[in-house]
C-alpha cells in the first residue's frame, strides 16, 4: 500500500497524519511531535523524521510505506519552499537563511516532498473537505491566529503566484475606515502598512490595537487589570465565547472587517464559497453562528446572483494543515 505523509511545521509542534490512496486518512486527529525549528536545519529535519516513525507506528502502517510527504510551514518562503533570507519567527536560527527546506527534507527521508505554505495547505483541506477531489470549484479560505493566513483554491489548485506569495491574504489592505465603532483607529500591520486585513483581523490586532483603543471606554475591566496587553489578548476570544460586552465588540469589528474583505473578494473571484478557520473561532458552535451573521451584517449589499455565497467553519482545524499538505503531495504522486 502507498501512504503519503502530511507534515506541518509549526512555532512548537509537528502534526502528523498519513492518507492512503483512497484519500481515506489513518489518523483520526492530532498526532504531534515537539518543533524544534529554532535549533537549526540539522536538529529540526531529524526531529521531523523522528516524528513521522512514530506517526507512522500510530497509524499501524509500515514507515517503507510512506512513499512521499507533503510539508506546510509558515513563511515567508518562495513556492518551492526556500525560506526567507530575512528570517521568520520560528525560522531564526542563521542557518535557515535562505534554507531549501523542502529540499532538505526530500534528502533526509529519500522520498520526494511538496511543499506549501501553513495557510494554502489549511485552504486546500478546506476545500477538499467541502467539495471533494477534483473538482471546479472555487474556494477562498482566511485562517485567524496570530496573524492571518489563507488561500485560494481554484479548480482543486492552490493558487500560488509568481514566486509564491499568491494567497497572501492578511495584507490585502481594507476601506477599514467605514467599520462601525473603531473611528478614530488607525491600524498598523507588522508588514509595516496600515489598514492590512491582518491589522484588523489577528490576536496580533487584538494586543497591538484593539485592546488600547476598546479598553479607556470599558473602564474598570478585567482585561484592564492585568496590566499586560498580551496576556490580555489571549484571554478576548474566551471572554468574547461567554458574552462579554467589550470582547465581542473586538470580535464584531473583525467580522465586518472579514465582511468588508469578502466583498472585495466577491467581486473578483466569484467564488463558491468562503472558509474561515484558525484559533481564533476554536469556540462554541454558538459563537461561531453569531460570528459567520456579523461577517454577514459587515458586508456591503451584494449582486442578487451572488449574495447567498455560503460561509464555512474550518473543519479539522488543528489537523488543517497537514490534512491539505497530504492532499497536495498525494496529488503531485498521481501526476
Amino acid at each position: 500500500m502507498q501512504i503519503v505523509a502530511g507534515i506541518d511545521l509549526g512555532g512548537t509542534a509537528i502534526n502528523y497524519t498519513l492518507v492512503n490512496g483512497q484519500e481515506q486518512f489513518l489518523i483520526a486527529g492530532l498526532c504531534e511531535h515537539p518543533a524544534l525549528a529554532k535549533q537549526g536545519p540539522k536538529t529540526c529535519l531529524q526531529q521531523i523524521e523522528d516524528g513521522l516513525k512514530i506517526a507512522a507506528e500510530k497509524a499501524g502502517v509500515p514507515l517503507g510505506d510512506v512513499v512521499a510527504a507533503g510539508l506546510d510551514t509558515p513563511g515567508p518562503a518562495n513556492a518551492e519552499g526556500v525560506l526567507s533570507a530575512r528570517g521568520s519567527t520560528n525560522f531564526v536560527h542563521a542557518d535557515w537563511t535562505s534554507f531549501d527546506i523542502r529540499a532538505g527534507l526530500e534528502k533526509k527521508l529519500g522520498i520526494p516532498v511538496t511543499y506549501l505554505n501553513d495557510g494554502n495547505a489549511s485552504a486546500l483541506w478546506g476545500h477538499f473537505n467541502i467539495f471533494g477531489a477534483s473538482t471546479r470549484e472555487t474556494s477562498l479560505t482566511v485562517v485567524i491566529g496570530t496573524g492571518l493566513g489563507g488561500g485560494v483554491i481554484i479548480e482543486g489548485n492552490v493558487v500560488k503566484g509568481r514566486v509564491g506569495f499568491g494567497g497572501e491574504l492578511g495584507h490585502v489592505l481594507l476601506p477599514y475606515q467605514s467599520i462601525a465603532a473603531i473611528e478614530g483607529l488607525r491600524p498598523g500591520c507588522n508588514c509595516g502598512r496600515v489598514g492590512c486585513l491582518e491589522s484588523v483581523c489577528s490576536l496580533g490586532a487584538i494586543e497591538r490595537s484593539f485592546l488600547p483603543y476598546f479598553l479607556p471606554k470599558y473602564p474598570g475591566h478585567q482585561l484592564g487589570a492585568l496590566g499586560n496587553l498580551h496576556n490580555a489578548a489571549k484571554l478576548v476570544r474566551g471572554l468574547a465565547d461567554k458574552g462579554d460586552p467589550m470582547c465581542k465588540e473586538i470580535f464584531r469589528a473583525q467580522a465586518h472587517a472579514l465582511g468588508l474583505f469578502f466583498d472585495e473578494m466577491v467581486n473578483t473571484f466569484d467564488p463558491d464559497a468562503f472558509i474561515v478557520g484558525g484559533g481564533a473561532l476554536e469556540t462554541s458552535e454558538e459563537f461561531q453562528r453569531w460570528f459567520i451573521q456579523e461577517i454577514r451584517a459587515g458586508m456591503p449589499p451584494q449582486r442578487e446572483e451572488q449574495a447567498g455565497i455560503p460561509i464555512y467553519i474550518m473543519p479539522n482545524g488543528d489537523t488543517a494543515g497537514a490534512r491539505g499538505v497530504a492532499i497536495e503531495a498525494l496529488k503531485r504522486l498521481r501526476a
